[in-house]
């Protein structure tokens, strides 16, 4: 009887089909960094999935749990990473989620 090796129980991923540059790699890196957080994972979800496809960060606080400042660092490391724009309303940000990296982001996800 065959037993299954550790390679066939976990295939390699493949990140593009390809060997990543130095910058490719250190762009897809800081990416990845950017939603290896759960909260960012929230809040890239929750702008993502709204229905006008933005949110104001007054209405981000209240349902994560979490204070404004730390709200606000989490959406620029997402802005930073070219995951949100941002748009200034009077006294508020609006967040919009950029579909481009965030197609990006899925290609990597099974």
């Amino acid at each position: 009887m065959n037993t299954p090796t550790d390679r066939d129980r976990c295939p390699p991923m493949r990140v593009t089909g390809k060997a990543l540059t130095k910058r490719e790699a250190g762009d897809l890196a800081a990416l990845l960094k950017a939603v290896a957080d759960p909260v960012r994972l929230q809040l890239l979800s929750m702008i993502s999935a709204s229905e006008s496809g933005e949110m104001c960060v007054c209405d981000l606080v209240e349902p994560l749990a979490v204070s404004q400042p730390t709200v606000s660092h989490h959406l620029r490391v997402l802005t930073t990473a070219g995951l949100l724009t941002r748009e200034r309303r009077a006294s508020w940000v609006w967040y919009r989620a950029v579909p481009d990296a965030l197609d990006r982001i899925r290609t990597l996800l099974p």
